[in-house]
């Protein structure tokens, strides 16, 4: 009998309508609608009764990621800002995988809500094994004197220091063979310069994973990044301008940026029992674009 392989899924490439955003943006205005999986991923019970935080995941990346890993077999407490119709879908698709969903919104800006988060998922399911630390903002400035003091200190408070101090919080709740992935960017590699503050803190993330995986390594705790190229997530048209948006993705080899949905296998590779000697590492998914 001759088997069929899977369709190669036909994803959009640019030109894309201009559209924009406000910040944080929304996933149900976007044009066209990205792919999480809802409709793709099929679970094979990788992650079964583990226990996820993962920050930004009403939406792109994080909705992406929550949707594999319910799939999976795990739970999940949903970290987001306040982008509540986002969110109340992706929840609804985690109970709908007969898995739980703790909705948590509010803003990782701020170290005790970070700090709250962890509280509230020990509270709800006695433990971690995932972090996935997502959420990330971005704004794009011409010139360095255009970029007011308030606009860095929030990306690196949002970026990098939130991930030291859900970090921090979560590993006293961690047992061995606990995971924690955080979210760089090709722009660790190779900044953007309208994307300063943004591409400094992925410079920083990669730094802190990998002394962190160092550090963690005798608790059999370990920490990996994901770094995605251009991804189409609320993100891009809420910090963009619409000559940008419409062209988002067609310099890298692949002509288009990524579908959420197709960074979530690297997320539940991260995070399933079975990569147990992988830590300190950094998988690159950039659409045909090195990183060395």
């Amino acid at each position: 009998m001759q088997l069929s392989r899977p369709a190669q899924p036909d994803y959009p490439k640019p030109p894309f309508p201009e559209q924009t955003q406000q910040l944080p943006g929304s996933f149900l205005k976007m044009d066209p609608r990205p792919d999480h999986g809802e409709e793709s991923w099929r679970g094979a019970g990788r992650l079964n009764g583990m226990v996820a935080l993962i920050t930004g995941g009403d939406s792109g990346i994080g909705r992406a990621v929550a949707i594999a890993y319910a799939r999976e077999g795990a739970d999940i407490a949903l970290s987001y800002l306040d982008e509540t119709e986002d969110a109340e879908d992706t929840a609804r698709i985690i109970k709908d995988c007969g898995r739980q969903c703790l909705q948590l919104p509010g803003d990782i800006a701020d170290a005790g809500h970070c700090r709250e988060l962890v509280e509230a998922a020990v509270s709800c399911f006695g433990r971690i094994d995932i972090l996935v630390n997502n959420a990330a903002h971005q704004r794009m400035f011409d010139a360095l004197e255009d970029i007011p003091d308030a606009e860095w200190e929030r990306t690196f408070a949002i970026n990098i220091h939130a991930m030291f101090y859900l970090s921090k919080a979560a590993v006293p709740y961690m047992q061995p063979g606990a995971s924690i992935i955080n979210t760089a960017s090709v722009n660790a590699d190779m900044p953007n310069p309208g994307l300063l503050a943004y591409a400094t803190t992925k410079g920083a993330i990669q730094n802190f994973s990998a002394g962190l995986a160092q550090m963690l390594a005798e608790k059999d705790i370990r920490v990996n990044c994901v770094a995605p190229g251009p991804v189409w997530t609320p993100l891009i048209p809420a910090s963009m301008p619409g000559k940008t948006v419409a062209e988002f993705g067609r310099n890298y080899p692949m002509k288009r940026p990524a579908q959420p949905v197709e960074l979530a296998s690297a997320y539940v590779m991260l995070a399933e029992p079975m990569s147990s000697y992988v830590s300190g590492a950094t998988i690159a998914v950039t659409g045909g674009k090195p990183i060395l």
